[in-house]
């Protein structure tokens, strides 16, 4: 259905895409992935003719329509929540517009009439008069409340604007889907109604996203950005990445074989070349070692930093009681125990109710009421969904940063744990207040494994980093020993670390040693 072939593209002297050859067909779903800055999204803009490549042909088969997930929420404000979904297809959008012209014309010309019958055949023929029904079918399924069917976008909540857009993308079955981040802003709930829909949609899907169990639920193939080259494998993000470390170990494998067996070849030959019994031994083992095949592997341009945490001391049996916790306005009368093993995964229909919680536990905040009792062998290390204290105004290099929180001072092993954190060499000189986003949560990271708390509490650490940070960090949750209290919208971290849900709304708790897969069924 679609076809690249032979794509370069470049901009200035940087080269994005080389000789990129690939094919994507109807009835898959594709999910492009690579590091922060391969050219993902740019790969979305070839495809889409937004931009043009400098070499090579992107064809797509005739009459195939496409349709794009528009990124701007405020692309639609002066139009009604349902003209901005019906405009999902253009072509019955410009027959609708053209037929109104025509029918508000004073005089109405017989070449007029041929026009308006052709515009009519067009327009029954791609459906257009249940396309009102349609687009008001899916604005229900996505759970928009129909009363705002007819409201204009501009007085639409974000979370709302979110959902229209998507039923925009959606609507009338496209031959061509194209998503960028379609999870973005996307609640639990929507984000499994999209799942399933793209499960039983029957065209072409192709996605970029960072959320890795919406790759692994819709995806059947791969395109992995790297180097300029992009390369699909059959299979989604988990068969990928594991494919991909299996290479690389078969690849290390092999060559460690290899120059071992090379080795052995050189101190023969250094030996035994001078001696004429040995003469042919030593010319055979020389040509052995002509023929040694060592693997090109070239390590891919990810780069995942080093996630584990250590706690400083073991915990004992008691960790955490609360005891009748209220702030108002956010919560009453919470109350709950933390064991050892507890992995928590914290829920609430208002994010600002868990961020006040956990400021609370950590001493960042007070309550109004009610208790709360930390374990005599526990030691609590916080990760704020909102850093800025420890970065603004903050004019230090990174080294400097990070000693505050090492009982090690000396410069080598301080630049060693930047290091795993991805800041090495001169990006360990950074200044603290002018990281991005994702840094800052490296940072953060960093300063809660030195601490080396024995009670973690995260709120959204996610938030910022880069596909392949989250996929170290769920490894080190996964890999932690210590008790937890945490929130995330990242599913994958969710399904694969909470082993017991806390949620809490105004006036009531649900807490229970479940899964968050097991959760969900229950919601």
């Amino acid at each position: 259905m679609i076809d690249v072939v032979g794509v370069r593209l470049q901009f200035g002297s940087r080269v994005l895409f080389d000789n990129v050859n690939l094919k994507f067909l109807s009835g898959n779903c594709y999910g492009i992935i690579g590091a922060n800055g391969a050219g993902k999204s740019t790969f979305l803009k070839l495809l889409t003719g937004e931009i043009e490549p400098n070499k090579g042909d992107i064809v797509i088969e005739k009459n195939k329509r496409m349709s794009v997930l528009n990124q701007n929420q405020n692309a639609f404000d002066d139009k009604t929540i349902i003209e901005t979904v019906l405009l999902g297809h253009k072509r019955l959008a410009e027959i609708d517009r053209l037929k109104n012209e025509l029918y508000a014309k004073e005089e109405f010309s017989e070449e007029d009439g041929i026009l308006a019958g052709n515009l009519e055949a067009e327009f029954a023929e791609l459906g257009g008069w249940d396309a009102e029904s349609e687009a008001l079918k899916l604005l229900k399924s996505l759970e928009i409340d129909p009363s705002i069917n007819y409201e204009l976008m501009k007085n639409v909540d974000a979370k709302i604007k979110v959902k229209v857009l998507l039923a925009q993308a959606l609507f009338m079955t496209p031959d061509i889907l194209v998503l960028d981040e379609p999870t973005n802003n996307l609640d639990f709930k929507t984000t499994k109604w999209l799942e399933n829909f793209l499960l039983d949609f029957p065209n072409l899907v192709i996605i970029v996203s960072h959320n890795r169990h919406f790759l692994n639920q819709v995806t059947t193939h791969t395109c992995d950005v790297d180097y300029g080259k992009i390369n699909m494998y059959v299979g989604n993000y988990d068969f990928w990445y594991k494919t991909s470390e299996l290479l690389k170990k078969q690849a290390n494998e092999q060559n460690k074989k290899a120059e071992e067996r090379a080795k052995e070849l050189k101190e023969f030959i250094a030996r035994f070349s001078a001696n004429a019994s040995k003469s042919k031994q030593a010319t055979s083992r020389k040509k052995e070692l002509e023929k040694l095949e060592f693997v090109k592997y070239v390590p891919s341009n990810r780069k995942y930093p080093y996630i584990d945490f250590k706690p400083e001391r073991e915990i004992g049996n008691e960790v955490l009681i609360v005891e009748k916790l209220t702030k108002k306005g956010y919560f009453e009368n919470v109350s709950f125990i933390v064991n050892r093993n507890d992995k928590i995964a914290f829920f609430s229909d208002n994010s600002l109710t868990l961020t006040m919680l956990f400021n609370i536990l950590a001493g960042v905040d007070t309550a109004d009421s009610g208790s709360f009792r930390f374990g005599a062998t526990t030691k609590t290390t916080y990760l704020p969904v909102d850093n800025s204290k420890f970065f603004d105004g903050v004019d230090k290099d990174l080294v400097e940063w990070i000693s505050d929180y090492s009982k090690e001072k000396d410069g080598t092993y301080l630049r060693s744990w930047l290091g795993r954190m991805l800041f090495s060499g001169e990006e360990a000189l950074k200044k603290a207040n002018v990281l991005s986003g994702g840094e800052k949560v490296r940072c953060m990271l960093a300063r809660m494994m030195l601490l080396g708390g024995n009670v973690l509490i995260f709120d959204e650490p996610t938030n910022h980093l880069d596909l392949e940070s989250i996929t170290s960090l769920n490894q080190g949750l996964i890999n932690c020993k210590c008790p937890m209290l945490f929130t995330s919208h990242d599913q994958e971290i969710l399904s694969t670390v909470a082993n017991r849900i806390i949620e809490i709304n105004k006036t009531k708790t649900f807490d229970k040693a479940i899964t968050f897969d097991e959760y969900l069924n229950k919601k």
